[in-house]
């Protein structure tokens, strides 16, 4: 790219970051490689400020709120036993991904069992781009490709969207992503809508919300190791806890108390069960 439109796309960028936007997209993904005809589909959100952008989940996220909401209203009313029957999560991925500009550095926020991390992701995104052109929505994009996290993965992004981001951790292109999608096309994400945000709009990030245990910080080589070591044992926080007399009680139906370790073994082998069905991760590299 020659300098006067490398200026011209980084004139454009500051412009576009003075705003607030959200960028709705739709992501396709095949968790299991045993069950290629099961297709999931969630809405995500790229919520986009002068300081940085933010992807999560938009069903996770309301219900998260709802229940946030309905917690303090129960400890408004002075109840100290939560009641949350009826209440069920929706969306399925419990994942954010946080970028800081100028700088692009990543923060991927997840959970493993009951411990929550943050991720400070430091690997580059080496991306060529390539002649081809693609009409995604109403945008003419251009073609770019790059492997990272053990997938190879196509690109295509418009200019007429000058940031450099686009969904999960991908960025660094001269436009943002409106679609990308990886050579198995078993995860996709495509741009599907644009809103303006209020000018007051600031989100928060995740690393400073409350929480009752402290947010475990590593970077992407320790966390490979500590997903695998949570797949091998998915079970171990919960045995270290009752290790140090912390029981949680659970009641059935009839409000009897169930033995604690029969429904720890319950709970390990569904935990199991879903780890052994998980094996075809977007961070294909977590795996190797």
């Amino acid at each position: 790219m020659n300098k006067s439109l490398f200026l011209f796309f980084l004139l454009s960028g500051l412009l576009f970051y003075a705003q607030n936007q959200r960028f709705t997209y739709e992501y396709k993904y095949k968790i299991d490689s045993t069950a290629q005809d099961k297709t999931e589909t969630e809405l995500m959100i790229l919520d986009v400020t002068p300081k940085g952008s933010k992807f999560y989940s938009k069903d996770f996220y309301e219900s998260d709120s709802l229940m946030k909401a309905a917690i303090g209203k129960q400890v408004k009313n002075g109840n100290t036993d939560f009641d949350f029957s009826g209440f069920k999560f929706k969306g399925k991925v419990r994942y954010s991904v946080e970028k800081t500009y100028p700088a692009y550095s990543i923060n991927f926020f997840t959970t493993l069992g009951s411990d929550e991390y943050m991720v400070q992701d430091g690997r580059t995104q080496n991306w060529k781009i390539l002649p081809e052109r693609e009409k995604v929505g109403n945008f003419t994009a251009h073609k770019a490709v790059c492997n990272f996290a053990g997938r190879k993965w196509t690109a295509w992004f418009t200019t007429d969207l000058p940031i450099q981001d686009g969904p999960y951790k991908f960025h660094g292109l001269p436009g943002l992503i409106v679609k990308i999608e990886d050579a198995s096309l078993t995860y996709t994400f495509e741009l599907k809508g644009i809103k303006k945000l209020p000018n007051t709009y600031d989100w928060k990030s995740t690393k400073d919300k409350e929480r009752y245990n402290p947010l475990i910080t590593l970077n992407e080589v320790k966390y490979k190791k500590a997903f695998n070591d949570f797949r091998a044992d998915p079970m171990k926080s919960e045995r270290q806890m009752l290790a140090q007399g912390i029981i949680i009680e659970e009641r059935d139906d009839s409000e009897k108390l169930i033995d604690p370790e029969k429904s720890r073994k319950e709970q390990e082998k569904k935990m199991k069960d879903r780890i052994k069905k998980e094996n075809n991760p977007i961070e294909l590299d977590l795996l190797k």
